[in-house]
């Protein structure tokens, strides 16, 4: 009779070690997933940039002082000197208008691809950058301050890419 308690007081034991072993590697379980999804939601929250700090940031050279790199506006009224790039770079057409240092980009093809309206300057920030994300048929503005005196040039093309752009050289001015 005392064998038989000893078995089952033996088999009890065995029982809750197991039921509490469960029970841990449960709680472990779940303490891990949450500290997953804990670092998780840090590395989103403060690991990487808003969508505001990255909207001008799209191409690799945005990241320098020598650049600005603007996402347009919806643009209705075109104004200034335009020229359109060809098919292959993206019938990508691109307007300046020098008293306003406006400059206002057309994405001429359904391709995917953000089209690019470049100004390039002598003086001050030499690469000014104008993306219109907005898709195929639609005209964006970006407003430059550049420094009027020396020479400047005017590209179309598209946004590829971070690293990969490609323009075509469309015209070039130069101011007193």
């Amino acid at each position: 009779m005392i064998a038989e308690r000893e078995v089952h007081n033996l088999d009890w034991t065995v029982r809750l070690r197991t039921i509490a072993d469960r029970l841990r590697h449960k709680l472990n379980r779940t303490v891990r997933r949450g500290a997953v999804l804990v670092a998780a939601a840090m590395v989103a929250v403060f690991g990487l940039p808003s969508a505001a700090m990255a909207e001008d940031n799209y191409y690799k050279t945005c990241e320098y002082d020598y650049a600005s790199c603007q996402t347009g506006v919806a643009a209705g009224l075109v104004e200034g000197q335009c020229m359109t790039a060809s098919l292959s770079y993206g019938s990508t057409s691109v307007c300046v208008d020098y008293d306003g240092d406006y400059v206002y980009v057309r994405d001429g093809r359904a391709d995917g691809y953000a089209a690019i309206g470049y100004v390039g300057s002598a003086n001050g920030v030499s690469d000014r950058l104008c993306r219109n994300n907005h898709g195929y048929g639609t005209w964006v503005r970006c407003n430059f301050d550049w420094v009027e005196a020396g020479s400047h040039s005017a590209s179309g093309g598209y946004l590829e890419q971070y690293y990969i752009m490609d323009l075509s050289y469309l015209w070039s001015w130069s101011g007193k």
